[in-house]
């Protein structure tokens, strides 16, 4: 049995599912795609030209003709149009705005058609919202992630404390569930899991065995 060229992995936020994906890519030997950083370069660019992310019609002048690219040199970095903007894809302006952008159908397009050329290439482990329902329907792996909403909790606010942003765990709470419901309710490819996707609840397991199981499932293990 040969190994899976290309495994999708979707899930909402605090799902596990990039800090999985890239493990499983590690292993693998595989490039890693986390989508997810690809909008928030495209919000980081909206803003920095002054943008408001409510006027889609503007926002969409801005991205189309955009190129972001993950590249990996030891550390993941991200970069739109040449320019490394990794450090300012936490930034709470870039966190407060990104579910607007990522709504918006041009933008989704245009991000979609990128993220189909890296995984044309083979070898790629792609992590985000609509992975397997739009943007790699013919994968032959698909892989949904899913979490009880206090783990989910859990993880984000320690991702937050990590930064040293002054949140507390009732404003992570509120703004995973503000989250959810744009991802879940959105017009264009709402987050929901592919008919034939393998779905794995991740509470009360480690990262390793959720790699295993991964593993497993591409024929790797």
């Amino acid at each position: 049995m040969s190994v899976s060229p290309v495994i999708a992995i979707d899930g909402p936020v605090a799902s596990g599912k990039t800090v999985v994906g890239r493990a499983v890519a590690e292993r693998l030997g595989y490039r890693f795609v986390d989508t997810g950083v690809m909008y928030r370069a495209v919000t980081w660019l909206v803003l920095e030209r002054g943008v408001q992310p409510e006027d889609a019609d503007a926002v969409s002048e801005v991205v189309v003709g955009a190129t972001v690219d993950i590249v990996a040199d030891g550390q993941q970095r991200v970069m739109i149009n040449g320019t490394d903007v990794t450090e300012h894809l936490t930034k709470p302006s870039v966190e407060a705005a990104v579910s607007f952008i990522a709504r918006v159908s041009a933008v989704r397009e245009a991000m979609v058609a990128q993220q189909r050329r890296m995984a044309a290439e083979g070898r790629v482990v792609m992590v985000g919202r609509d992975i397997g329902t739009n943007v790699l329907t013919d994968a032959p792996l698909k892989v949904f992630l899913s979490a009880s909403k206090e783990e989910r909790v859990r993880r984000r606010y320690k991702e937050v404390l990590a930064t040293g942003r002054n949140l507390t765990a009732e404003d992570v709470a509120e703004n995973l569930e503000h989250r959810d419901t744009i991802d879940s309710q959105r017009e264009l490819a709402p987050l929901r899991a592919a008919e034939d996707a393998v779905h794995l609840v991740t509470d009360g397991l480690s990262v390793e065995q959720v790699v295993t199981r991964i593993l497993e499932l591409a024929g790797a293990d």
